[in-house]
């Protein structure tokens, strides 16, 4: 059995945390993910697009086992409320994904203090739901707030820069996204193989722990993680592609039809994103390179330069898929797209995993002469 310094950190028994992913949320998924003995992570996203995705709104609020008559704090208690419940016979322990980028701030704001709330009513759920992921942001100011709550925290970071950024936070944990991660990805294009011994290094004689992201999606891919130095790996769109997945089935179809350099970046909601390859994406990547062409050069650029059209096309992608149009869709999806070929339940996947993983680790002996 694996079992690394994250799994006793975390109270999870496989070193593997499910992603929290947008635009649909992942409200059935993280319940799956937590039952089967990963960490399972409630995307928050979902909340912050009532106006623009009502479809997708409406979506994320109903699954969550909430109406669209409820405010947003009252449509959050009730997903986590509902989490709870479902895991309660195996005792899985989830979290919440949360975006601290500036256009995010106000939503950030609710979702954490409205976990902070709600685990006060509950022991049960202050002992389960004690896991606060942050992203796309700076964790600084977050650290008085994260601190007095005694949550477990994480934040997801692209550079070395940010790992020393987490640890002046006095964050428990790092999450080095590589550039081959699905969706949001870094201004600059370092990959896993190159980022995460590198912050694994940076990180050296703390007890800050470290988890790898970013082109991780099966036991092989979790072995490199941890012979790379971390304690773990994130999934996300490996856990896309499952059945429980909330993700519309044409994003999952689509993950699973993707072959070889089936991925691009383009623009996305908070700077470079990455997407599967179709028509639409190589449509909006060409957009892209005439209106944001920072994506390719690294240079950081807000909706203050970037033309609206840009930002919208991507919305209107994105509202295309919960709508059923294959023809106008958008579907992010990390580089390891091309390397999922099933879609097994959350159980079945999470056991082949752990299996393949200790098989790899069990060859791993007869390289030493």
């Amino acid at each position: 059995m694996i079992k690394t310094e994250l799994c006793d950190f975390l109270g999870i028994k496989y070193p593997i945390i499910q992603a929290g992913m947008g635009p649909f949320g992942t409200n059935k998924l993280c319940i799956a993910a937590a039952n089967a003995g990963v960490l399972g992570l409630i995307s928050s996203s979902g909340i912050s697009v009532k106006d623009t995705q009502p479809g997708i709104y409406k979506y994320f609020v109903e699954t969550g086992g909430a109406t669209l008559q409820d405010d947003g704090k009252t449509v959050l208690k009730k997903i986590y409320r509902q989490t709870l419940e479902q895991t309660k016979q195996k005792q899985g322990i989830f979290g919440v994904n949360v975006m601290v980028s500036e256009e995010m701030k106000s939503y950030a704001d609710l979702i954490v203090d409205t976990m902070i709330e709600v685990r006060e009513e509950d022991p049960d759920m202050k002992k389960r739901f004690q896991i606060l992921i942050t992203s796309a942001g700076d964790p600084l100011p977050w650290t008085e707030r994260v601190r007095k709550a005694g949550l477990k925290w994480l934040h997801v970071i692209p550079s070395v820069r940010g790992a020393l950024r987490c640890k002046k936070a006095g964050v428990d944990g790092v999450i080095a996204s590589g550039h081959e991660g699905g969706f949001h990805t870094s201004w600059e294009p370092v990959h896993s193989m190159t980022l995460l011994p590198a912050v694994v290094d940076a990180l050296a004689g703390t007890k800050i722990l470290v988890v790898g992201t970013g082109g991780f999606c099966d036991g092989r891919t979790l072995v490199a993680a941890l012979t790379l130095g971390a304690s773990g790996a994130q999934m996300g769109t490996r856990f896309l592609a499952t059945k429980e997945s909330d993700f519309h089935p044409m994003w999952k179809e689509g993950v699973v039809k993707t072959g070889d350099r089936g991925t691009l970046v383009a623009r996305g909601f908070v700077g470079p994103a990455r997407w599967l390859k179709t028509p639409v994406s190589i449509k909006h990547q060409e957009n892209t390179l005439k209106m944001s062409p920072g994506v390719f050069l690294g240079r950081p650029d807000d909706y203050t330069t970037v033309p609206m059209e840009l930002i919208q096309g991507e919305i209107e992608g994105l509202n295309a898929v919960y709508a059923g149009d294959e023809s106008k869709a958008l579907l992010a999806g990390g580089e390891c797209a091309q390397r999922i070929n099933d879609l097994p339940t959350t159980e079945e996947l999470v056991k082949n995993i752990v299996r393949e993983a200790e098989e790899v680790l069990a060859k791993v002996p007869r390289f030493l002469v």
